[in-house]
């Protein structure tokens, strides 16, 4: 026996060592529980002064991932391999967690500060009585357009991008919602069209303005207008805001003919391990002094009234990216359209982006 055990000894504290090793390989990423909290978000979506004022507050250690899109963050989130106590999905993406059962309903008792929250961002179509998630950001999309190169030209419609005179300026959003969207709007259909007729008809009409689209980019978009490179681009007011820091020259519009207004929310996944910080985080973000920051920070518009308050004047009343009512009854929010439906976006979206007038 003797021998064997001289064998068997070291292999079990391999063993041992392995599984500490995991145990803590797992916990930086993203293994949530005790005394720590680990958020999936957007990238460069808080202030990170935020995540410190948290720690300091109440104890709880942060480990902080990011995102690029929702369904890459509902892929993570799904297959499990990596627990996280917060994540911050857009609506329709609420909408698909929620019926793949993949979100903890909120116990709205730990979540004082929610009394702050515009009545108006509450109660909404993807999670009624807001009985998962609760609001962090929520913006429109647009027109950007750079007035020095443009001065005389009127951005009120989506169908301006389709002008002669815009060859080779425009930038794109790369989001096959975002850009099948605005053709629908342009033709004074839903964005939520689900009929292959108007759906042709609108890829027919994005087609005629190939001629005059430059790029589909990403976060590109943003170097690019303020450096003059493009005259227009379609984009989030978001970055809109931060492009207007960037470049006094540029304007940011919201069609008359109809937009996406989205929404951006915090959920806890199924998976969580730290349920209650997790509730303390999101009570933390609904303090209106931590949205009010983290609104300067992000350059998005809080749904938190007392919040917008707490904002320079200059920001709260610019319309653009503060609509009033009537300007919110134009907009729809993006409904979940189910896989067979998105992917049949995503097709259109790619015989558009291949095409060449």
């Amino acid at each position: 026996m003797k021998p064997l055990l001289r064998i068997f000894i070291p292999v079990i504290l391999l063993a041992l060592v392995m599984m500490l090793l995991s145990s803590f390989m797992n916990r930086e990423q993203g293994y949530a529980g005790g005394n720590t909290l680990t958020i999936y978000n957007w990238g460069d979506y808080i202030d990170p002064d935020l995540i410190k004022k948290f720690e300091k507050e109440t104890g709880i250690k942060v480990i902080y991932q990011t995102f690029d899109s929702n369904e890459a963050m509902m892929t993570k989130i799904e297959q499990g391999g990596t627990t996280f106590d917060i994540a911050v999905p857009s609506d329709y993406a609420i909408n698909k967690m929620k019926q793949e059962n993949l979100l903890i309903p909120l116990d709205h008792s730990k979540l004082s500060n929610e009394k702050y929250i515009d009545k108006r961002f509450m109660n909404l179509s993807f999670d009624e009585h807001n009985k998962y998630s609760m609001p962090y950001f929520w913006g429109t999309l647009g027109i950007i357009y750079n007035k020095k190169m443009f001065p005389d030209k009127d951005f009120s419609t989506w169908d301006a991008l389709w002008d002669k005179d815009l060859e080779n300026q425009i930038l794109l959003i790369d989001g096959a919602r975002e850009v099948i969207g605005l053709g629908l709007n342009s033709l004074g259909y839903s964005l939520n069209d689900t009929s292959d007729a108007h759906l042709n008809q609108a890829l027919a009409k994005l087609k005629k303005m190939t001629p005059n689209v430059k790029a589909v980019v990403g976060d590109e978009i943003k170097l690019l207008m303020a450096d003059d490179e493009a005259g227009v681009a379609v984009t989030f007011s978001g970055e809109a805001s931060e492009m207007l820091d960037n470049n006094k020259d540029l304007d940011y519009v919201i069609p008359t003919q109809g937009s996406n207004l989205w929404f951006d929310n915090m959920v806890i996944p199924k998976t969580a391990k730290n349920i209650d910080g997790a509730h303390k985080f999101i009570n933390f973000m609904l303090n209106p002094k931590n949205a009010a920051a983290n609104a300067e920070y992000v350059g998005y518009a809080t749904p938190n009234t007392a919040a917008e308050k707490l904002l320079p004047k200059d920001v709260s009343s610019d319309k653009r990216f503060y609509p009033n009512m009537d300007e919110l009854n134009n907009l729809e929010v993006y409904d979940n359209l189910g896989k067979r439906m998105l992917s049949h976006y995503n097709e259109l979206f790619l015989e558009f982006k291949m095409y060449r007038k």
